[in-house]
């Protein structure tokens, strides 16, 4: 195993909330190595991994033996099943980054992500509705999951991270939202530095990637829909909000303000 390295800190979810912008920003930091394209996919992969017995050379291969510390990002790993109890198992001492967004925003960003790669077919409002059963015929060795058409699921913040502090403890993970990323990434990334030991930058410039396609989608959010996804999500948000100390009134806010304007959430 590389004469005993291992990879010490993921960024571990949630897809659509800025984990590409974290990438790059850690990137920029002299002490850590993270590979050249983000989303390694290893502890979600079903198919080249033996579980029984994983072989992490592979997964190694990515980095080199520089001396920096070993990092990388992908946001699926804190939503895929047994990714999380994969990588406790891998390294106890990994560190875990979780970036949230407002789980409506996330969702409704999620599918006009896989629309207009053309992977998503049906308008949202079918999607997250009867087109939540579609996750019974995702990946059958991770049933009830679905790497495309989870628009709702992924937005479970608090069942999340109760498994993730199931298995690590808590003062190896740091939960942020995406909107303070966003919005005050110096105070943020200064966060994440002292999560993983290292400098912070003297300075950031905000970063936005990965912003949706601009294109005809054959939805909006609809009062309807942001009625219906704050009724799902209410329980699993009150729960996230006792574990991680989250404030979430500006979300909830923003779901009223949002359910008398459609088109508010972009």
């Amino acid at each position: 195993m590389n004469g005993g390295r291992k990879v010490e800190f993921l960024v571990a979810g949630v897809q659509k909330g800025g984990t590409t912008a974290l990438f790059e920003y850690l990137r920029d930091l002299p002490g850590l190595q993270l590979p050249d394209v983000k989303e390694a996919h290893f502890f979600d992969d079903e198919e080249r991994v033996d579980w029984d017995r994983p072989d992490y050379a592979p997964y190694h291969g990515l980095f080199v033996d520089d001396g920096r510390i070993w990092g990388e990002a992908t946001p699926i790993y804190s939503y895929w099943p047994n990714a999380v109890e994969r990588i406790a198992a891998y390294n106890p001492a990994m560190k875990i980054i979780l970036v949230f967004r407002d789980p409506i925003e996330r969702a409704w960003s999620h599918w006009k992500m896989e629309y207009a790669k053309g992977k998503e077919k049906q308008p949202f409002q079918w999607c997250i509705r009867e087109g939540r059963e579609r996750l019974h015929s995702g990946d059958p060795s991770a049933p009830g999951h679905h790497r495309v058409f989870s628009y709702v699921e992924r937005g479970f913040y608090g069942a999340q991270v109760k498994r993730l502090l199931s298995a690590f403890p808590r003062e190896q993970c740091l939960f942020l939202r995406s909107e303070d990323l966003r919005d005050e990434p110096g105070a943020a990334l200064r966060r994440v530095a002292s999560l993983l030991e290292q400098t912070p930058p003297d300075s950031i410039a905000p970063r936005l990637v990965h912003a949706a396609r601009e294109q005809y989608y054959p939805s909006q959010l609809l009062p309807a829909d942001i009625r219906l996804l704050t009724q799902i999500y209410t329980a699993d948000l009150t729960h996230f909000s006792q574990l991680t100390g989250i404030d979430l009134e500006d979300w909830r806010g923003s779901w009223t303000k949002s359910a008398a304007s459609a088109n508010a959430v972009k």
